[in-house]
C-alpha cells in the first residue's frame, strides 16, 4: 500500500476503577487520518484541524512514534501523515492515543502489514509518553484492538481483549482544561490496604460482567474508591451529573481518563439519549460549553476507510 485513510475512534480509559489497565473504544468522536510511504526516509506532519498542534516530528505524538518505528527498522522510507481531529486535545477522551495507535497501525499497512498488534501497542505508548510523560496502554489498546481491552502489562506488552456489551455510552466534554501530567500529580502515592482491596473487588467484579454480559455485575462494580475522589474536584458538575444519571437509569460511570469527560453506561439508547440531556443541561446552566456524545461499544476500533 501506498496511501491508507483511516477513521480513530475515541477511547474511555480506566473505566472507573480499572486505572491504567481498563479502556474501551466508542463510535464516536473520531479523528480522520490520512497515511502515505515517502521513498525518502523523513516524516512530515500535517494537521487540518486548527488546534495548533506542533508539526515537527519529535514534538508530535504521530511523529514520534514513527521516529520510533523508523530507528528500531532502520528503515530507508518515511511518511507523510495528515491529520484531522475531532477527538478534542485534552478531553479525556484519548485524543493523544487515537494519533498515537492510527500512526502505528497505519505504518504497519504501509510497510506491508509487518507487526503484530502487541508491537503496534508498543511503539504507540512511545506517542502517550510524549503526551502525559507516562507509558501508559489504557487507551491505545482498544483503539487498536476495538471493544474494551485489559492491559495486563504495558512492559512487556500484554493485552487481554474482553467481550464488548450491549451497552450504550453516553459521554460529556465540558469544555474546561484538565491536562493528564496534572491529573496524574495530583494521585495520593499511597493507598490503605483497605481500599486496595475494594478496588480489586471491583475490578474483577467489573471484568467478570463485561465477559459475561452482566449488566447488574458490570453496574455494581463500577465504583472507584483511590482515583475519582480526588480527581472529581477538577471537573465541575461531576456529582451532579453522575447523581442525576443514576437516578435516570444509568448503570454506572465515571470519569472518562483523566477528564475532563465523563462517561455513563446505560441498556438502552433511550435512556442513554435522556443522560446527554441531563448532562448538557447541567454544564449549559453554569455557562460551560460542552460537547455531548451518545454511541455504542466500538468492537472493532480503528477503521480502515476505502477509497
Amino acid at each position: 500500500m501506498k496511501k491508507v485513510t483511516l477513521k480513530v475512534p475515541a477511547t474511555i480509559a480506566n473505566l472507573v476503577c480499572g486505572f491504567d489497565i481498563l479502556g474501551m473504544a466508542i463510535n464516536e468522536p473520531a479523528d480522520d487520518m490520512e497515511m502515505r510511504l515517502l521513498e525518502t526516509p523523513e516524516i512530515i506532519i500535517r494537521h487540518t484541524d486548527g488546534f495548533g498542534l506542533p508539526e515537527e516530528p519529535a514534538e508530535n505524538v504521530a511523529g514520534v512514534v514513527l521516529l520510533k518505528i523508523m530507528e528500531r527498522l532502520k528503515l530507508k522510507h518515511g511518511f507523510e501523515v495528515i491529520i484531522h481531529k475531532n477527538i478534542k486535545p485534552g478531553s479525556g477522551l484519548g485524543s493523544s492515543a487515537a494519533s498515537a495507535a492510527g500512526a502505528a497501525l497505519g505504518a504497519h499497512l504501509l510497510l506491508g502489514n509487518i507487526f503484530t498488534r502487541e508491537e503496534m501497542v508498543y511503539y504507540a505508548m512511545f506517542g502517550e509518553e510524549l503526551a502525559s510523560g507516562a507509558r501508559h496502554a489504557d487507551n491505545i489498546a482498544p483503539c487498536i484492538y476495538g471493544g474494551i481491552t485489559l492491559v495486563k502489562s504495558s512492559e512487556p506488552v500484554d493485552i487481554i481483549p474482553l467481550n464488548a456489551p450491549d451497552l450504550w455510552v453516553t459521554a460529556v466534554h465540558p469544555q474546561v482544561e484538565v491536562k493528564t501530567s496534572d491529573a496524574r500529580e495530583i494521585l495520593r502515592k499511597n493507598i490503605l490496604l483497605k481500599d486496595a482491596i475494594q478496588q480489586w473487588g471491583n475490578i474483577a467484579g467489573l471484568v467478570a460482567g463485561i465477559q459475561n454480559n452482566d449488566h447488574a455485575l458490570i453496574g455494581r462494580s463500577l465504583n472507584d474508591v483511590i482515583i475519582e475522589p480526588v480527581r472529581s474536584i477538577l471537573i465541575p458538575k461531576f456529582d451532579h451529573i453522575k447523581r442525576e444519571s443514576l437516578e435516570a437509569g444509568a448503570l454506572g460511570g465515571g470519569i472518562s481518563g483523566s477528564g475532563p469527560s465523563v462517561f455513563m453506561f446505560s441498556e438502552e439508547e433511550e435512556t442513554s439519549r435522556t443522560i446527554a440531556g441531563i448532562m448538557k443541561s447541567a454544564y449549559d446552566s453554569t455557562g460551560i460549553e460542552s460537547l455531548v456524545y451518545v454511541s455504542k461499544v466500538n468492537p472493532s476500533g480503528i477503521r480502515i476507510v476505502k477509497d
